[in-house]
């Protein structure tokens, strides 16, 4: 396990490619994992002979004058401070994914699976359990949700997550939203608020087409324990506190 705190690389032997419209800017197949102080999710960095240097540019106007930062020039397109090489690791290129301002890569692919806001951990696991619990999502005192075959969702560092066969879901109750979002464990969620406001909003998502590993719980829906009442096996479940409390981060 890396130590937290310091700057810390790994070498991986997945291939990683990133493309901008139909042009493959990145494609290695001896990409490093790095993982920076206060960052909690690592990034790749590739050796500069896997990226289409030819692409880049000096940045202006570089944000941290400890990194040697590039702008991204594909077509018309420019994209400022997308790219940079590191101090500690000169011969390698990392590109900026979740919470740039702008898209940088269109498309992100670990082999030839496609993978979401930043690089998956090997240090965290992601258990989707089919239960035979008896699990009761309620709201306001209201049951929107019941059932004795949920698949319970252990995230390293996570609440567990209830996701319940659309079945058993009082859909009549929620309203579907406009919200998707992306997660590199499991995909691209959809999302239900409830129809009279007596909850916040987007309070249950669903993965319609998770990834491979995700496959259990395809199709079935989760709410916010951080914003309902669950009970399990008779036992009502304490409300967490969590970066999740005020809704699914966008």
């Amino acid at each position: 396990m890396p130590a937290p705190g310091a700057f810390t690389w790994e070498p991986s032997e997945r291939w990683v490619r990133g493309v901008r419209g139909d042009v493959v800017v990145v494609d290695s197949r001896a990409p490093v994992l790095v993982r920076e102080p206060g960052r909690p999710t690592p990034r790749y960095a590739f050796p500069a002979g896997d990226v289409r240097t030819d692409l880049l540019r000096a940045a202006e106007e570089p944000p941290d004058g400890a990194r040697t930062f590039y702008d991204l020039a594909v077509g018309d397109a420019l994209v400022r401070n997308a790219a940079w090489r590191y101090p500690e690791l000169p011969g390698h290129i990392a590109f900026a994914w979740f919470g740039h301002p702008e898209v940088v890569l269109d498309h992100w692919y670990e082999e030839d699976e496609e993978i979401f806001v930043h690089p998956r951990d090997p240090y965290k696991r992601v258990d989707p359990i089919p239960s035979s619990r008896h699990v009761v999502v309620e709201i306001g005192g209201r049951v929107v949700a019941e059932t004795r075959s949920p698949v319970l969702l252990f995230e390293t560092g996570l609440v567990t997550r209830y996701y319940i066969p659309p079945g058993d879901v009082r859909f009549d109750l929620l309203e579907a939203t406009a919200t998707r979002t992306r997660c590199p464990y499991k995909g691209l969620a959809s999302y239900w608020s409830l129809k009279d406001g007596g909850a916040p909003p987007d309070i249950a998502w669903s993965y319609p087409d998770p990834v491979p590993a995700a496959s259990p719980i395809r199709g079935y829906v989760a709410f916010y324990n951080e914003a309902v009442d669950i009970v399990v096996d008779g036992v009502r479940q304490d409300r967490p506190v969590t970066p999740f409390s005020k809704g699914p981060k966008r």
